[in-house]
């Protein structure tokens, strides 16, 4: 019996962990009101709130800015918690170490005892870092000081490693409009984020790059804008995009660029002429000749991404007034977005390629003449043709492919071509012939109810009729030469049956786009 009554029944262990909750330090964040607690959500408000009171900055330690590993968490937006760090037991037990003097441990437990509070407080973070992609979660830490505590975090710790992890919470919590206003709102925080692009840790600088893209996204981008304009800051992301040689970076980095080049017009005001003084235009042609030499050389999938935010950048500053003559009369870049129209694993750096065809569109409508030096560039016929199936929900882009095919066609001479020469045209247009029935026919009603302006659906109508006319004229010429050709000028596929269909599919959308 005296055994047993000295056991702690569960009710004492519950009053006694009520006691010790009343001595929990002034500086923690409280919790928030009761009408709080009342959301749709399955994890419970206040294990979210123990997880931010974890994350106070733990005492500072002397190190070599070693990253401390062994968390399994996503570096990027994720829809659900890291199941590993949200089994975890939690013990809020703040203020153990509040009444201890500095001479009641040796060094060694100190160190020891450091270590286990930033193992615990990396562990916790990793799951404010997936919780935060939900917006109700989100706008609980928002509510419940997360930002204080993680600014808190950057202004004193010396690892990259909670560094990351706080720059990847306010990463996701920039996705949702209610954080990023809270973002906004604190304090010297837009301030304190743009210094943590000047670490030399690469993870760091992709979750920063991300963090600063999201908020030129947002309605307040102007104030993003501005703490970005600095040369110096601005020299120094250029000076990242052009030195690293982690795929992942650069394509933070030209991300965040890009995002400059998609914001509000203030924001392009800001800061696109202080970045082209700075050389952003050679900037993404060296990137682009180094990515499609990889691509031609090592077809390493982890860098299609690279390669087709480069690309967005560049068709991005080719449409803005001030930059589109740089962009458009650069012969580099014309021949190296023809190449990759060339390129024949299509498949794998479709977007690209997409993007690609939007590019070329773009600069020969500024610089028309161009189009000389492609008209006899069979393989670049083909590759517009191939770029068709992967723009089905694209209309832009498949204007911009009949464009430029266009412009290819018309300076095409059939009556002045060899009979050998006017074939390969011919086997071109009829073994893409599926190709262009299919774009046409799935198409056609799709176009007449865009809501656009008739002078826009005017020009759409006339690069394709353009286009299908001159398919039409080089079919004919070949009907009639065939006649007096050697049997063998006469493959299976240029048979009367296929040519006819493709004259008559030619035809009848040649009239309709005339009626239109």
């Amino acid at each position: 019996m005296a055994a047993s009554e000295s056991t702690p029944t569960r009710e004492e262990e519950e009053g006694e962990q009520l006691e010790e909750d009343r001595f929990v330090s002034s500086h923690h964040p409280s919790a928030p009101p009761d009408e709080l607690f009342d959301i749709s959500t399955t994890v419970d408000p206040s294990y979210v709130i123990s997880l931010i009171r974890k994350l106070l900055p733990v005492e500072p330690k002397n190190v070599d800015n070693t990253e401390i590993r062994g968390s399994n968490c996503n570096n990027e937006v994720v829809n659900s918690s890291n199941d590993s760090c949200k089994s975890m037991d939690i013990v809020d037990d703040p203020t153990k170490s509040d009444f201890r003097g500095e001479g009641d441990e040796d060094s060694h437990e100190k160190n020891a005892r450091l270590s286990a509070e930033e193992e615990v407080w990396e562990e916790c973070g990793c799951v404010l870092w997936d919780l935060a992609a939900n917006q109700t979660h989100a706008e609980l830490m928002v509510q419940n000081f997360v930002l204080e505590v993680l600014l808190a975090n950057l202004m004193v710790t010396q690892s990259v490693r909670v560094t990351e992890i706080c720059l990847g919470i306010m990463g996701n919590l920039a996705c949702h409009e209610v954080p990023l206003k809270h973002i906004v709102s604190s304090n010297g925080l837009i301030a304190v984020i743009v210094d943590q692009l000047f670490l030399d840790d690469t993870q760091c600088l992709c979750e920063a790059f991300r963090l600063l893209s999201s908020g030129l996204q947002g309605g307040e981008c102007i104030k993003w804008a501005e703490a970005l304009q600095f040369e110096h800051v601005l020299s120094h992301i250029l000076w990242v995009m052009e030195n690293t040689l982690n795929p992942q970076l650069i394509e933070k980095s030209v991300g965040l660029l890009l995002s400059m080049l998609e914001s509000q017009k203030e924001v392009e005001h800001i800061l696109l002429s202080p970045l082209m003084k700075l050389g952003l235009a050679s900037a993404l042609v060296n990137l682009l000749t180094f990515e499609m030499s990889k691509l031609t050389n090592d077809r390493i999938p982890e860098r299609y991404p690279v390669l087709d935010v480069i690309l967005r950048a560049l068709e991005a500053l080719c449409v803005i007034d001030v930059c589109s003559q740089e962009i458009c009369s650069n012969k580099e870049i014309f021949q190296l977005v023809c190449d990759l129209i060339k390129f024949p694993d299509k498949v794998e750096v479709s977007t690209s390629c997409v993007t690609a065809g939007l590019l070329i569109a773009n600069i020969l409508s500024d610089v028309p003449d161009l189009a000389s030096s492609i008209s006899q560039d069979l393989p670049f016929l083909q590759g517009l043709f191939d770029i068709f199936p992967f723009t089905s929900d694209d209309s832009e882009a498949r204007y911009a492919l009949w464009n430029v095919i266009a412009r290819f066609l018309v300076r095409v001479r059939e009556d002045e071509m060899s009979a050998s020469n006017l074939r390969q045209y011919v086997f071109i247009l009829l073994s893409k012939s599926d190709v262009i029935e299919d774009d046409l026919f799935d198409h056609q009603f799709e176009e007449k109810k865009e809501n656009e302006s008739l002078a826009t659906t005017g020009r759409k109508s006339d690069a394709r009729t353009l286009a299908l006319r001159r398919i039409t004229s080089i079919l004919n010429k070949w009907n009639a030469l065939k006649d007096s050709c050697e049997k063998d000028m006469m493959e299976d596929y240029a048979t009367n049956e296929k040519i006819g269909r493709l004259l008559d599919i030619c035809h009848g959308h040649t009239i309709s786009g005339t009626s239109e």
